[in-house]
This record gives structure tokens, sequence and C-alpha cells, in this order.
């Protein structure tokens, strides 16, 4: 009788794709459809779907074998050449998660990374590349070192130049810099990077920044 409830269970799962976009599968066999929501500390948390019913699962990193996730998920082609699963780094660098390269120009406030985030959901970005924001005025993800306030700025406190990032349209600003390290979201929806400067119109070059969400 179990058997045959854990079957029709799995036959609901699969009966719904438009519902699913990862599965995961841990060592013992089992397979949790449902959503990647991030990792925390040795554990990851999983949103499994059944149907029209969602709970959170914590789950231990030694417990888990791989995670899949579905090509043709809800951000399309663009997002299938740029996503990946992280099978060759360790599973303490976050193995698992998504990951998209996103061009910051600095002449553009913000840019679209095309990523949808969910409050709570640990994101960290890793940059590279140099934007030129004035005259003799050429910094890297960090931004400038010793910057003094500009109000002016979306951060006035933080350092002018330093990559940063907003979720929706008028979110917040918050600040990322060079640090690799994750960040939780505090909201939900899609993601914007971009620069910490007040004006736009002189400046070149660019952050290449990859996203691990």
């Amino acid at each position: 009788m179990r058997s045959r409830t854990v079957f029709i269970a799995l036959a609901v799962l699969l009966s719904a794709p438009a519902l699913i976009a990862d599965t995961l599968v841990l060592t013992n066999g089992r397979r949790v459809q449902g959503e990647l929501v991030g990792v925390s500390g040795r554990e990851i948390e999983f949103e499994e779907r059944s149907g029209s019913s969602r709970r959170t699962l914590r789950v231990r990193r030694e417990d888990i074998d791989r995670i899949e996730f579905e090509s043709n998920d809800r951000f399309g082609d663009r997002d299938r050449s740029s996503t990946r699963d992280r099978d060759d780094s360790p599973f303490g660098a976050q193995r698992g998660l998504r990951e998209r390269q996103v061009n910051v120009s600095a002449r553009e406030a913000w840019t679209d990374t095309g990523v949808e985030v969910r409050g709570g959901q640990q994101i960290s970005f890793r940059a590279d590349g140099e934007v030129r924001w004035g005259p003799n005025r050429r910094d890297g993800a960090g931004g400038e070192r010793n910057s003094p306030r500009n109000v002016a700025r979306p951060l006035p406190d933080r350092p002018a130049a330093a990559l940063i990032g907003r979720v929706g349209e008028n979110g917040d600003p918050f600040f990322i810099g060079d640090d690799q390290s994750a960040l939780r979201m505090r909201g939900s929806g899609r993601l914007y990077l971009g620069i910490n400067d007040d004006f736009f119109g002189d400046n070149t070059g660019s952050l290449r920044v990859v996203v691990s969400y």
C-alpha cells in the first residue's frame, strides 16, 4: 500500500512540469522536485513542490548526490546557455548552484541580470574588470579607496564606482563590492546590478560579474 502511495505521489509531481524547475537527488536515491532556494552553512534550502502544496526542506550537503536543473525553465533559451550545474567545484563552494555571467556597463545606472530572486535566498558574486568613471579614476568592483561621502550616489557612504545591486526596479540598493561571500536577499523580484556612481555620461569600461544563485 505504501509503495502504491509513493508511486501516485511521484506521478502527480511529474504531471505538473509548469511548477517544476529543479530536481534534488539524494544519496539514498530519493528525487525531490521543486526549486533550489539557497545555501546556508552545511545545508541547502530546497522548496519541494507537489501540486499546489509547497514546503521548504533543509538538507545536509553530505546527503545530496546532485541537483538537476530543467533546461526549459522560466528564463527560456537565453538562460539555457549561461546556466549550468557547478559540478567542477567542491560542494563547499556552493556546488550545484546556477551561474549567470552579466556584463555591467559603467555607462548604465542599472543592468538587468535576468535572474529572479526570492527573499531569504543567498546569492554570491564574482567580479572582474575595470570601470573608468572620471579623470584618472579607474577602479574594479571594490570601488574607490578612501572614497568621500556623496549624497547623490545610490549608496552615499560606500566606495564610489563599486559594484552594487538591487531587487526590483524600485528596490533599495545594497553593496556588493569585491566580496565573494553569499548575500541574503531581503526581497523578491528581478536582480539588477550597477556601479555606485551619480553621473554616467563620462564613464567607460565594465565589470564582468558571475552571479551564483
